[in-house]
């Protein structure tokens, strides 16, 4: 096949100054690893090339040396767009010296992106952002003093306020996908996820750039028509590695490409901690009956573990941005794909759905929280991991349960006779006057009437018109010494406050 080039060959098409919006998800899921890594080795050896702009929807990488870390270069990269940052710590540590310009937007907008750039669109018009650190009133997504460009606007529309975020133009497309057939048309037997390959190629097509597609095979028969994922047409160059992995840790793992279904009998169920607390108590909030649910990276995936290891896994319908629909969502670093999923769509449509309302309940995690209701999941200190799906999801959901525990760094505690037992508090409030950065905002939750709760392991609140209050703490736990002490602000405490349920707490 004429389009097949070698990955080294793919590095050499990219000239300086491009812009180059890159596939894939957290744990290298769809991740075009290869060409990323001979990207940088490139610019290692001949100093090029330059000032690229790099542009992903999701976060990319395995936390160590791949996805946009392969491309962790100064000089390398001038402006990185994306929706997270946590999978990437070495690009990340560029933004914070400010040697890029870095900004972070919502998951699905950028996602939408795509479709809007193909379609010769003006942009993405949504209310996904608004009071949020995505608003240019506050801080219009940029994550460091170098990004100075305005990337998004607030306009009015039939007397409503809405978020503008301008098209813009793609020199080149990296997708991947699992087999590359005889015309070129690429499917995705062994991806864990489709994500949004064929919407970011057609974006990079219409742009008049290129798009490389990596893949593990080659075919020398036609796909079926509807096996197709990214079609022919939209590729112009192919890049095979016979060592491409699923995800960063494993080669291939059929229940996690939905080409089989597995018992969890080999799960072991949560050891007793903040952890799983945190999830029973939260699992009480799922809706009953036919309910749709998301649920957030990190301590909210421990609710699906619960909902395994108590038996009603199956009665529940768990969806996770990157298009995956029931299952058991994984945890850790491949979060973002699942186990026996029921299917997996475009991740455009999944956002689409969420944007619409179509959740009816979703599960975040949170970093701070403050005495306006607004949550922090997306810079702290040194930290930035950026917002991800979290602020479409939140937006969009008919109630929102953010999970985490109630301090951090240097937290003991363990369970007795029932009751929790704080050994050793940890050094940091996660209740404070004023978030770092507004990932959730409490009043546009109030403008809307949507629920919201905050679950810790010690402690319950609400928001509740207008207010912080507390309505339910632990057993064993007091609440001046535990609770009050340890928030930078004073919440409303229930005339009905409760202790949390005693199951909560079964060992």
């Amino acid at each position: 096949m004429a389009k097949i080039i070698s990955a080294e060959e793919a590095a050499q098409l990219i000239q300086n100054n491009q812009t180059v919006a890159i596939l894939g998800s957290g744990g290298c899921v769809c991740e075009p690893s290869l060409i990323l890594t001979k990207i940088g080795s490139r610019y290692q050896t001949e100093g090029a090339p330059r000032n690229l702009t790099i542009y992903h929807a999701n976060g990319i990488g395995d936390k160590d040396t791949l996805g946009t870390d392969a491309l962790a270069f100064e000089g390398l990269i001038k402006r990185d767009i994306a929706g997270h940052w946590g999978m990437a710590p070495k690009m990340a540590q560029l933004a914070q010296e400010e040697k890029i310009e870095a900004y972070n937007f919502p998951q699905g907008v950028l996602s939408q992106m795509y479709q809007a750039v193909a379609a010769n669109k003006p942009g993405v018009i949504t209310k996904i952002g608004l009071h949020t650190f995505i608003d240019p009133r506050v801080e219009g997504g940029k994550m460091n003093k170098s990004a100075k460009e305005e990337l998004v606007q607030v306009i009015e529309l039939g007397g409503e306020e809405w978020l503008f975020y301008p098209s813009m133009k793609f020199d080149i497309g990296l997708v991947r996908g699992t087999t590359a057939d005889c015309s070129g048309n690429i499917t995705y037997e062994e991806e864990a996820a489709v994500l949004d390959g064929m919407a970011l190629a057609q974006a990079a097509h219409n742009s008049g750039g290129i798009v490389i597609a990596q893949v593990k095979y080659l075919s020398e028969q036609k796909a079926h028509p509807k096996d197709v994922v990214i079609p022919g047409i939209y590729v112009d160059y192919i890049v095979v590695d016979p060592e491409q992995k699923q995800t960063c840790e494993r080669v291939y793992d059929p229940a996690l490409a939905g080409n089989v279904r597995i018992p969890f009998d080999h799960v072991p169920n949560m050891e007793m901690s903040a952890r799983k607390i945190v999830a029973r108590r939260a699992a009480k909030e799922l809706p009953k009956g036919d309910a749709v649910v998301n649920l957030g990276v990190g301590m909210p995936d421990g609710v699906a573990a619960v909902a395994r290891e108590d038996g009603y896994l199956d009665s529940l319908h768990f969806t996770v941005e990157q298009g995956i629909i029931g299952g058991m969502p994984m945890p850790g670093i491949i979060f973002g794909v699942s186990h026996n999923a029921d299917a997996m769509i475009d991740q455009t449509a999944q956002f689409n759905f969420y944007d619409g309302g179509g959740l009816d309940v979703c599960f975040l995690g949170m970093a701070q929280a403050d005495k306006t209701g607004n949550v922090n999941s997306s810079k702290t200190g040194k930290l930035l991991s950026g917002c991800g799906g979290a602020i479409n999801i939140s937006q969009g959901a008919k109630k929102v349960v953010f999970c985490g525990t109630f301090t951090a760094k240097g937290l003991k505690e363990h369970v007795e006779d029932g009751k929790l037992i704080i050994d050793q508090e940890g050094q940091i409030h996660k209740f404070v006057a004023d978030v770092d950065q507004i990932t959730f905002s409490g009043m546009y939750a109030e403008s809307v009437k949507q629920p919201v709760l905050y679950v810790t392991e010690r402690a319950v609140f609400e928001w509740k018109n207008g207010r912080m209050v507390l309505v339910e703490i632990a057993p064993g736990v007091d609440l001046e010494k535990d609770i009050l002490a340890h928030m930078d602000f004073v919440p409303e405490v229930s005339e009905n406050l409760k202790v949390m349920d005693k199951d909560i707490f079964n060992v």
